[in-house]
């Protein structure tokens, strides 16, 4: 089982070690599965924004950091199309804009989306959803839904990954 995280998590550092903490818990909670967490590029990748971060020249500094950005755009776009299944981080005043896409393009690859959701503050359209409701009709389309906790997130994956090698 291949679950992509589709987080915000990793921009600043009092979220990053929340974003540790879930693959952490995924990973030690669920046999068989394989996280791509976006977040988990490698040193190379820092280096090379950091590097880039160091242009002087604007114009070429804009243009390197795009080339960046667009590597990994497209590692995400490979990663989501592996994955049997995404789990989406939808905390914040508003789901990030980021993870609304994940969420929009794994649902155009069929891929189940799992939202978790443990921000108490209410975000939605109207009464009616918890977040945005183009982001939770694509998550239920998908045939997930939204949890409030990252332990009924573990037990959906772990149901799916059971099912899966049931199947096999």
């Amino acid at each position: 089982m291949i679950v992509y995280i589709a987080s915000p998590l990793g921009f600043s550092e009092s979220t990053r070690r929340f974003n540790e903490f879930i693959v952490d818990k995924l990973r030690k909670n669920i046999n068989d599965v394989t996280i791509l967490n976006p977040w988990d590029y490698d040193s190379d990748v820092a280096k090379q924004f950091k590097k880039a971060s160091e242009i002087h020249d604007p114009d070429l500094r804009i243009k390197r950091l795009h080339e960046i950005d667009f590597m990994l755009g497209e590692k995400n776009v490979r990663d989501i199309e592996r994955a049997d299944a995404v789990l989406a981080i939808l905390d914040g005043v508003d789901v990030d804009s980021g993870t609304a896409a994940e969420i929009g393009f794994a649902f155009a690859k069929n891929k189940l989306i799992i939202g978790y959701r443990g921000d108490i503050r209410k975000t939605g359209d109207n009464e009616g959803v918890v977040v945005n409701l183009q982001v939770q009709y694509f998550i239920e389309a998908s045939g997930g839904n939204i949890v409030d906790s990252i332990d009924d997130a573990i037990e959906i994956i772990k149901s799916l990954t059971e099912n899966k090698l049931n199947d096999n």
